[in-house]
């Protein structure tokens, strides 16, 4: 077994998963050659160990208005944070916020309709007291996507997908802790 409990029949079947997420556990399990409750025994091991955290839909926020995509850091006071973080929450446009280290304190990915829109949002952020000052870049056009699935493949064992051929990693690198 690989890694963090993943193994081949694993990494198959997240990859079929995700692959076809509209498509039901018998039917996977059916082209896995698999039994549907060991299937569903591995899925609920999964979720219930946080491998696995959901199945909704993925929104394309660009389909819904949202065309520019903008990463912001804000330095803040640390004492700040929690106010802060509270702001953050408020504003529908910040898909996510995550602390980190560098030249900056948090970092957001912001969703807006317009470079203006984007301003107003920052705006609306710098408004609380403790917040410092932000840097932003717009985003041009995406490069890859967010996506894990070469991740699980590699901890579970398996060769690269054949539908992806660009995408295989470098042979010789691997990087580890």
């Amino acid at each position: 077994m690989a890694r963090q409990g993943l193994d081949a029949l694993d990494g198959r079947m997240l990859r079929l998963l995700r692959e076809r997420p509209r498509e039901g556990l018998l039917e996977i399990a059916r082209r896995l050659g698999v039994a549907r409750g060991t299937l569903q025994a591995r899925l609920d091991r999964l979720t219930g160990s946080g491998v696995v955290t959901g199945y909704g839909p993925e929104v394309d926020v660009s389909a819904l208005g949202h065309v520019v995509e903008a990463f912001t850091t804000f330095e803040v006071d640390q004492s700040a944070r929690e106010a802060i973080t509270a702001r953050l929450r408020a504003v529908p446009q910040i898909l996510e916020a995550r602390i980190v280290t560098g030249p900056g304190d948090i970092w957001c990915r912001i969703a807006g309709t317009s470079n203006h829109h984007v301003q107003q949002l920052i705006d609306h952020v710098l408004e609380v007291p403790g917040v410092r000052r932000s840097t932003t870049v717009i985003a041009l056009s995406e490069v890859i996507p967010y996506r894990v699935q070469p991740l699980v493949d590699e901890v579970a064992g398996l060769p690269a997908n054949s539908d992806a051929r660009r995408d295989r990693p470098v042979p010789g690198i691997r990087f580890e802790d």
